[in-house]
């Protein structure tokens, strides 16, 4: 299983182009969503409970509980639970100390501690947890539960732990069991293979459909069962005993209380963690809000229903609530019709569960593992610096289980925020005049008084010297230390000026006066201010003159904070999410109504935002229908938005009528004739505002001129597919410059509603920026 819980500016997810439906039709795709769910679980929760080591039952009435309470009880609509890839290693380790019985036991009381955390209202300080931290714990995981698996698949078993099993590799390798063996690669296979057979061509491409609406674990195992019974191979099977409703008797641990507790605490928390995080990733998915204490409460639930009938420890899953979402699922119905469906495949089909090999639900999990090790997460956690608090606790899982990985990765966490606290560096630069520059930066603390000292002995006596601090913490040791040496080499004929200097480059004086005129060249404002007009650049005569000061002020103060993003874009490619289509506008400043940065967006911009409808006479362009193509097949971009604007130019045009003026055509009359759709769908259906009414006619044909530009898209081939295939979202805005409000449609409604600005606790930052004036995050 992977956790995604990255941001992005504008959100992607796999909802499709149409309105949401209601009533009979919303009933029809949840119980459809909750179909494909149903046989991505059964087969998935019995590898579950075949890596964990107790009955496959269990797998299944875990399901089936998580489905059914968690679907009524939980806070995330669309959130499915049950039995967790995560869980495994921890619950095998439980299973082999305590037995079963005790293990139910101990999932029952964790999920007597999740009821009260909920209802103490905490859900939220468990996100605090470092995101490498819970990536590494997942990876660790997964890797423990491939190489457990591995044997499996081998044609033999697995040992009581991952070092253990490494050490085991060898042997198992030098004599596998060849019907075993071709039961999992042939799992292994057609598990990768199936979502790439719809781009099969011929009857093959029409086959590849089939992953739509028959899921790759399904698939994988019904092919391995097929195969095992058409060679009459000789490998060993499931072992399911008749189901048993009634609860099985709850045994007290035997053990020390302090290793019974921490098993408690360890699988509440790992439960809770990925339960959250996994909510936090539906809701953003979904464009939902849901309620993650009663989410919790509807875990702890679970938990404990499923310790009492015989099942697995729940948790909410990434990879069951994705195909909810993408299956169409629209309500927590298709969650609680999954969980019944899986109670019916436990009661009624027995006898073709017993069927499966057990080398191809080894292989399936197998496959889970090795997935939990999420590429895209290290990319993330290295470019946040995190990478050794990742590697340490992925080692650390795998050496010395769930717990002791995740406290030893919280252990690198706190030192390496120490380390990075107590780093400075001081820099001395000697002018040709003969005047001395300091620049220290990062924290000045006690720790770096010597460094600092060492540094300012340096300096000639009588020389003028400017001490420029980066606008880092300064403690009260530094500070004595900075202003006796002052004192002194004032005493000796020299000169010392003091500032802090901040990232927007404002110049400040030590008690936080900026000091005006300090920053050179004509730009002494933030990067985000205007050109025009403005009292803090100097006006030129010469545009381009004006245009190089602006490049000679990013090369001076913003390319040194931009350089090792940029080079890691050089070395790996544009891997952008969003394909952002607006119009060429001066006004529109696409990354900054997004908050967007190098990388995020591939922008295409045109007069008017067209997206010019393939084969009208006259009007085609094929620039636009080329980036959209390169985006949607080459990028595998997820989300593409059509932004408008108020006052735009293109609109008033249209309205009075330049593109059908008499003459021959200019290349603008030739373009704006894009736009006769839009004119056409003002006079039959113009679109509005869910909140205001509209100014005047052109800011009407502004936003029904964004909802043509969407059906457009969707004629191009490409973008129709992905869209059916539920990979893409299209999506409506519009930004009005007057109120400075970006505005997303609503397609159920056909009305335009304003995004809302988050509520930001109050703070010594937010304090500065309301004082002083907006700040830009890039």
């Amino acid at each position: 299983m992977t956790l995604d819980i990255s941001t992005a500016p504008i959100a992607s997810d796999t909802t499709d182009h149409a309105p949401p439906p209601t009533g009979r039709a919303r009933w029809a795709r949840d119980a459809s969503a909750s179909l494909v769910v149903a046989l991505i679980a059964v087969p998935f929760s019995l590898g579950i409970a075949l890596a964990t080591g107790a009955p496959l039952t269990a797998g299944l009435a875990a399901a089936a509980v998580g489905g059914i309470v968690v679907g009524l009880f939980g806070g995330t609509p669309l959130l499915v639970s049950g039995p967790s890839a995560a869980l495994t290693v921890i619950t095998a380790g439980l299973i082999a100390r305590y037995g079963w019985q005790a293990t139910c036991a101990i999932t029952a009381a964790a999920g007597l501690l999740q009821l009260l955390l909920g209802a103490r209202r905490v859900a939220r300080t468990a996100l605090a947890v470092s995101p490498a931290i819970v990536h590494g714990m997942l990876a660790g995981v997964g890797f423990a539960i491939a190489i457990a698996q591995l044997h499996v698949v081998l044609g033999g078993s697995p040992q009581s732990s991952a070092i253990a099993n490494l050490l085991a590799l060898p042997g198992q390798l030098a004599g596998p069991h060849p019907a075993a063996l071709l039961i999992g690669a042939v799992t292994v296979a057609v598990l990768l293979a199936w979502p790439r057979m719809g781009r099969l061509p011929g009857r093959a491409g029409r086959l590849g459909a089939a992953p739509a609406k028959v899921p790759g674990p399904l698939a994988a195992v019904a092919a391995a069962t097929a195969l095992a019974l058409l060679l009459d191979l000789h490998v060993a099977h499931i072992a399911l005993p008749a189901w048993t409703p009634h609860a099985p008797v709850l045994a007290l641990p035997d053990g020390p209380l302090a290793g019974v507790l921490a098993a408690v605490l360890t699988v509440t928390a790992v439960a809770s963690v990925e339960s959250l995080l996994s909510a936090v990733a539906v809701d953003r998915m979904s464009r939902r809000t849901g309620d993650l204490d009663r989410e919790l409460r509807g875990q702890g639930l679970a938990n404990l229903v499923s310790g009492l009938v015989g099942g697995l420890p729940v948790a909410g899953g990434a990879v069951r609530s994705t195909a909810n979402v993408r299956a169409g699922g629209q309500s927590r119905w298709s969650s609680v019709l999954h969980g019944v469906w899986v109670l019916a495949a436990a009661l009624a089909l027995t006898g073709g569960l017993r069927l499966i090999p057990l080398a191809a639900l080894a292989a399936l999990v197998l496959v889970v593992g090795l997935q939990m090790v999420n590429f895209a997460h290290i990319r993330n956690v290295h470019r946040h610096r995190e990478f050794p608090v990742y590697l340490v606790t992925v080692l650390g899982v795998v050496a010395l289980g769930v717990l002791g990985g995740v406290a030893l990765g919280a252990g690198t966490a706190v030192l390496l925020a120490l380390y990075r606290l107590t780093r400075a560096h001081v820099d001395v630069e000697t002018g040709p005049d003969g005047s001395v520059t300091v620049h220290t930066h990062g924290p000045l603390t006690f720790t770096a008084v010597p460094r600092l000292s060492r540094a300012l002995a340096g300096v000639p006596a009588g020389s003028e010297v400017t001490v420029v601090h980066d606008g880092s913490f300064l403690d009260h040791a530094a500070y004595e230390t900075l202003h006796g040496w002052r004192t002194g080499h004032q005493g000796t004929g020299g000169r010392v000026s003091m500032v802090t200097r901040r990232q927007d480059d404002e110049v400040l004086d030590p008690d936080g006066t900026v000091r005006t005129g300090s920053s050179p060249g004509p730009h002494r404002c933030r990067a985000w201010t205007p050109w025009v007009g403005h009292h803090c650049i100097e006006q030129q005569e010469d545009p381009h003159g004006r245009l190089l000061d602006g490049v000679r002020v990013f090369q001076q103060h913003t390319a040194p904070l931009v350089r090792p993003e940029l080079a890691r874009l050089a070395r790996e490619g544009q891997t952008p999410s969003q394909l952002f289509l607006t119009c060429a506008d001066s006004r529109m400043v696409t990354s900054m109504i997004t908050n967007s940065g190098p990388g995020d967006l591939f922008t295409v911009r045109n007069v008017g935002n067209l997206v010019p409808a393939p084969f009208e006479p006259g009007a085609a362009d094929d620039s636009v229908a080329a980036a959209v193509q390169y985006a949607v097949e080459s990028l595998e971009i997820r989300s593409i938005t059509v932004c408008g604007h108020s006052g735009c130019g293109a609109m008033k045009a249209l309205l009075d009528g330049v593109h059908e003026r008499p003459g021959p055509p200019t290349p603008l009359t030739r373009w704006l004739r894009n736009g006769r759709g839009s004119l056409q769908r003002l006079r039959q259906a113009p679109a509005d505002f869910a909140d205001r009414p509209v100014v005047d006619l052109a800011e009407q044909l502004c936003l029904t001129n964004v909802v043509q530009q969407l059906d457009h898209l969707m004629a191009n081939p490409a973008v129709e597919r992905r869209v059916t295939e539920g990979t893409l979202r299209l999506v409506g805005m519009y930004f009005d410059f007057a109120t400075a409000q970006a505005y997303v449609l609503d397609r159920a409604a056909g009305t335009f509603s304003p995004v809302e600005a988050r509520p930001a606790p109050a703070s010594p930052e937010r304090v500065r920026a309301e004082t002083e004036g907006p700040e830009l995050a890039a």
